[in-house]
């Protein structure tokens, strides 16, 4: 496959913005269950930048290479090695579970919030220094890329993580408000949650559920980004 110094640089700075965004995820995971009054991922080194104990093998290598030479045009979509939990150290279990997993998708949106502002500065900066927009075009794509992956990336990972889906952490939030007999089935396909989630990926019905509130959100902050960057 031919691949384009462009499309190298794409595919290396989205995979760095992965990488990050879910090392930064797995990290809000941990702070919030520390603050609630867990220390279990403190004391076993899980709140770190350092990506290397988060990588799983599988959601941080395998899914986001094949993403990558895929012919689709996709974001890229991948998760990192949970952080362990001992809901045992919480006063409520059940909705201190659902307030930890929830910090992770947040933290995303987050992020792609800060993608989005740190758009509105290159943009400006790039606008309003002559000599920067006549001679700053490697730089400017490299930044363009960078801020466009941030926005995309993780606005997926938000959506991809509030799925109601083992073990996603939306089937954690939704547990928290389920009648027990709801919750007495979710509990019963969690060891089937991994299974299905690679069915509904390899299949496209993800992408196909992801695409919808990717646009409406992404676009969203884009929009936003072009309308500063014209009124400034």
């Amino acid at each position: 496959m031919d691949i384009s110094p462009e499309q190298l640089l794409q595919f290396l700075v989205g995979y760095a913005v992965l990488l990050f965004s879910l090392v930064v995820h797995e990290n809000a995971h941990g702070l919030a269950a520390e603050r609630l009054g867990d220390p279990t991922a403190r004391e076993m080194g899980r709140i770190t930048m350092n990506p290397l104990p988060h990588l799983d093998p599988i959601g941080t290598v395998l899914i986001p290479l094949i993403m990558i030479v895929s012919p689709y045009r996709v974001p890229l979509i991948g998760w990192a090695k949970p952080v362990p939990v001992n809901s045992g150290n919480f006063r409520n279990p059940i909705v201190h579970d659902a307030y930890v997993a929830a910090a992770g998708p947040i933290s995303n949106f987050i992020l792609a919030v800060l993608g989005a502002v740190l758009y509105i500065v290159v943009l400006l900066v790039y606008k309003h220094v002559p000599s920067l927009e006549a001679n700053g075009g490697n730089s400017l794509l490299f930044f363009r890329l960078l801020c466009a992956s941030m926005i995309q990336i993780n606005c997926v990972l938000g959506i991809f993580n509030l799925l109601p889906i083992p073990p996603l952490d939306g089937h954690w939030i939704l547990f928290r408000y389920l009648p027990s007999r709801w919750a007495a089935v979710m509990v019963a396909i969690r060891p089937y949650g991994f299974f299905i989630l690679l069915a509904l990926l390899w299949t496209g019905i993800l992408g196909r559920i992801i695409w919808l509130p990717m646009q409406i959100i992404a676009g969203g902050l884009f929009t936003l980004v072009g309308i500063v960057v014209t009124v400034l």
